[in-house]
């Protein structure tokens, strides 16, 4: 073994990771753990991670890095396993490793291409530690940006994603205050030849209006929204200072079908969030079947130290899982509804590497064996197995 570089959590993660493995690839016996710390689930399972390297890689030099280190530093640096810590900011320069600059990644491991466009976040939600972990929100220019897109799509890469922490704050502390709308629409026009583009998790609080008529009008924008909802009630959205209401959602993902009917939507949800009676949760149930979320990331809430949601009212711990299990259930519902109507429909399916693919509404797909991994295929589902398209 030379270096192995385990990511959890977010797409952000993997794509730095991506940058890390580069980076490191000359070092002998080392581990990185790209930590998480998003939830306290989180942060089990980085300590997991770490445990199970340790007994996999007895002699390596383990490290770790992530928002998890910074948060969680004191508990992550005593334990055993642990050789050290890289601060999640300074995770991607090489000086922090002791290694010389290294050329960028080639990107061989993924199909698609993570390009991390934006980082940090300067909102202040109740329950979320990730600004502590990341720190304020920081933009790359466009011209970086363009200069990262233009190395994968030479790669051969057919799709690219634009991931950040808080994506649609793209620009905010650029000259001019450009929205992200300006970057996707730059990236589609300097790059005619990028059959794909998507985004990764999005605020719809603030989607411009050039990036909504991407969405809604350009073919190579894919139809795939995955929104930071949190919750589908108001009072609840208000606790959680959020910056939408239940109605802004409704009216965004409304208008954006009306345009693309074939919108595969997705969704980040808190069950149990302090304070959530009976009937705020049936709104977070119910928002799940209004909206048509196919795509869900449902989380039991779980308090993080120091943020103001921790001194809330609790939900009884017992309680907040059956919700979050109420939640996952109506998504599978709709989830399932939602893959039968797209069987006998023509589908352009980009090619995975294990055998599987997604449709540009992110549909996950069973491919005929041999196809090739990067390409996209036009590809006709007749039936759903194992929750896949086949």
């Amino acid at each position: 073994m030379s270096v192995e570089v385990l990511s959890l959590g977010c797409r952000l993660n993997i794509s730095e990771s991506e940058e890390m493995r580069a980076m490191l690839a000359q070092s002998d016996d080392l581990v990185v753990i790209n930590s998480c710390a998003v939830t306290s689930e989180a942060v089990r399972q980085t300590r997991q991670t770490i445990r199970r390297a340790r007994r996999n890689h007895p002699d390596a030099r383990l490290l770790v890095t992530g928002c998890a280190a910074e948060v969680e530093r004191d508990m992550l640096a005593a334990m055993p396993e642990v050789d050290g810590l890289v601060a999640n900011g300074a995770k991607l320069d090489a000086r922090s490793w002791n290694v010389p600059p290294a050329p960028r990644p080639a990107p061989t491991r993924y199909s698609r291409a993570f390009v991390q466009v934006q980082n940090g976040c300067n909102h202040a939600c109740t329950f979320c530690i990730i600004p502590r972990g990341r720190g304020a929100s920081r933009s790359h220019p466009i011209a970086a940006v363009l200069d990262d897109v233009a190395h994968h799509i030479e790669a051969g890469l057919n799709e690219v994603v634009l991931t950040g922490v808080d994506l649609t704050s793209w620009g905010e502390d650029l000259p001019g205050t450009p929205g992200l709308g300006a970057l996707a629409l730059a990236i589609l026009n300097a790059f005619p030849e990028l059959p794909r583009l998507r985004l990764s998790s999005i605020d719809g609080a603030e989607v411009d209006d050039t990036l909504f008529e991407l969405l809604a009008f350009e073919p190579r924008m894919m139809p795939h929204v995955h929104l930071s909802l949190q919750s589908g009630d108001d009072m609840i959205l208000k606790r959680m200072k959020r910056r939408h209401s239940r109605a802004d959602a409704v009216d965004l993902v409304t208008r954006l079908r009306k345009h693309r009917p074939d919108l595969g939507l997705g969704a980040d949800i808190i069950a149990g969030f302090p304070t959530e009676d009976e009937t705020m949760h049936a709104n977070n149930v119910s928002i799940v079947r209004e909206l048509g979320i196919v795509h869900g990331h449902v989380f039991p809430y779980s308090p993080r130290p120091d943020t103001p949601a921790a001194r809330m009212p609790a939900v009884n711990p017992a309680r907040v899982k059956e919700r979050a299990a109420d939640v996952r259930k109506a998504v599978a519902d709709t989830r399932r509804e939602w893959l039968s109507s797209q069987i006998r429909k023509p589908l352009q399916v980009l090619a995975e590497t294990d055998g599987t693919g997604h449709a540009e509404n992110f549909a996950p797909v069973s491919l005929p064996e041999g196809t090739p991994p990067g390409c996209v295929v036009l590809f006709t589902p007749t039936r759903i197995a194992e929750g896949r398209l086949a």
